[in-house]
């Protein structure tokens, strides 16, 4: 019995490493477009009267959420993942994120990766972003810091704090071609 628990248990942990690993086999050969969620800020949501221009009326990383964003950093150094430039969201936890791990890369703001569902313009937003996804042909990948709402919304697919959800373009559709866990 103990046997089969042990098996089954490395079975559980061997499975997100390897899908980690082919992750970074996908990155090491550029083009990719990467949907990467935020790192950990606790809590949900934000509240009612947040100001997107004001961090202090929104969740944020908490230290722990910092110290991942450093790593998801160091990671896509050691691991040479070549990066064209970084876009995220507006919201601070997103923006720290992207400023954290990224320090050294081109950081630009875009209103499609933000979770604004209430505003008029949403859809059409979204749209914009599945475009600009589809439509990414350069040679190293693009990495785009987000909300786990969005990339559901996108793909149909959750993420955890601090993971990385590679796209698979083809056709019309978006889809998961693999994910990086950093935690």
């Amino acid at each position: 019995m103990f046997r089969i628990f042990a098996f089954l248990l490395a079975l559980l942990f061997a499975a997100p490493a390897a899908a980690t690993e082919a992750g970074w086999a996908l990155l090491r050969t550029g083009g990719q477009v990467v949907l990467l969620r935020h790192a950990y800020a606790p809590g949900v949501g934000d509240p009612a009267s947040f100001d997107i221009e004001n961090c202090a009326t929104q969740r944020n990383l908490s230290s722990r959420g910092q110290q991942q964003a450093r790593e998801i950093g160091a990671l896509f150094g050691a691991r040479a993942a070549p990066i064209d430039h970084v876009e995220t969201s507006r919201f601070c936890r997103c923006r720290d994120t992207a400023n954290i791990a990224f320090r050294d890369e081109e950081l630009r703001d875009n209103e499609a990766l933000d979770w604004l569902p209430d505003e008029e313009n949403h859809e059409s937003l979204l749209t914009v972003l599945r475009e600009q996804i589809a439509a990414y042909s350069g040679s190293r990948n693009l990495i785009l810091v987000t909300h786990e709402e969005i990339i559901m919304e996108l793909l149909g697919a959750k993420a955890r704090e601090g993971e990385a959800v590679i796209v698979s373009r083809g056709g019309d559709t978006l889809g998961v071609a693999g994910r990086i866990r950093f935690n």
